[in-house]
């Protein structure tokens, strides 16, 4: 029998220290003064936020228009980086020629969320309108020492009214959260077990995530679309991710609770009585190993924005506002 088509790529589309010593680096994206990592400075200066976001839309173009995965990883890193070079790698193979008929993305109307930040990595966060679509893209970067190059490590599409009130200081800097410790519903830092408990176990594993398309509505699209028949069974698993290599990242929201950034892993396992299994997506036959006598598994990585409320928000619940899912590798057996 042949099983249900697995779900398709998405089409769209750490630590360093630093001597005590007052360094001066210029890089490609700018100069920056860094005053030892014990001093807090904002993450990046007023020239180099746009020269890192123009650098990354330059290289994305030509990653996308080659088709080429190497050059995408010198600009994208983490969940963003994960997602997109696995799908650039499956386009490859399918298409080794490269993508001639590609539209370049261009951004516009951009503003920066920097913060002031004690240590490594730092990171800062790109607020874009893009010619893709009318949505405002929020852009992760990230770089773990001063040497190294500005990479993006998030996306998140917001549509304009979803954008939240960002908190300031009293230097007009963003103000960052950190990753536990914090006055939040869900620290930072554990949203990733929490979420993934949910998929799991609804309620039981968590109670702080808010009814939408991408808690209640993720599970009951398990339960019904992929419900077991007698020619084929769906199991699913979920973890959070890796800390260090998929770093969460959040900011102050001005009504109190924050925006936070996180990644978490995904497997689906199809299993039917009679193979092989026929699939039909050629980006997933492009990134499959393995041989799916019996099953094949799809491996996802999702990147997340939320919006977490101030533990004493009584009654506020963790919403979602973007999640994007892709694929990565896929395995038969």
């Amino acid at each position: 029998m042949t099983a249900r088509a697995p779900l398709p790529i998405r089409p769209r589309r750490r630590l360093s220290s630093l001597a005590a010593l007052a360094l001066l680096a210029c890089t490609a994206t700018g100069c920056v003064t860094v005053h030892g990592a014990d001093a807090v400075v904002p993450a990046v200066g007023k020239a180099g936020a746009p020269a890192a976001l123009d650098h990354f839309a330059q290289v994305v173009n030509d990653a996308d228009s080659k088709l080429d995965p190497s050059l995408n990883a010198q600009v994208e890193t983490g969940a963003l980086g994960a997602i997109d070079g696995a799908g650039i790698k499956a386009r490859h193979v399918n298409s080794p020629s490269g993508n001639p008929g590609y539209q370049p993305l261009r951004f516009s109307d951009t503003r920066f969320l920097i913060p002031r930040e004690r240590g490594w990595p730092k990171w800062f966060v790109a607020d874009t309108a893009n010619s893709r679509d009318r949505d405002r893209w929020l852009l992760v970067f990230t770089r773990d020492s001063v040497k190294d190059a500005w990479r993006a490590s998030y996306l998140s599409v917001l549509a304009p009214g979803q954008l939240p009130d960002f908190a300031t200081d009293g230097q007009g800097y963003a103000v960052p959260v950190p990753v536990g410790g914090t006055d939040l519903l869900v620290q930072p830092g554990e949203l990733g077990a929490r979420y993934t408990a949910y998929l799991q176990q609804g309620d039981k594993g968590s109670t702080a995530f808010a009814q939408g398309s991408q808690t209640s509505g993720l599970r009951a699209q398990r339960r019904t679309q992929y419900a077991p028949t007698s020619q084929v069974v769906t199991q699913f698993a979920d973890e959070p991710a890796d800390p260090v290599q998929y770093a969460p990242v959040a900011l102050r929201l001005r009504e109190g609770g924050a925006l936070v950034f996180f990644t978490t892993r995904h497997e689906m396992k199809q299993t039917v009585t009679k193979g092989p299994v026929v699939i039909k997506d050629p980006n997933v036959n492009a990134l499959l190993t393995g041989t799916p006598n019996r099953s094949v598994t799809l491996y996802k990585v999702a990147e997340q924005v939320v919006k977490v409320p101030a533990r004493s928000d009584t009654g506020a619940k963790v919403v979602f506002l973007n999640r994007i899912e892709g694929l990565v590798s896929a395995s038969g057996a």
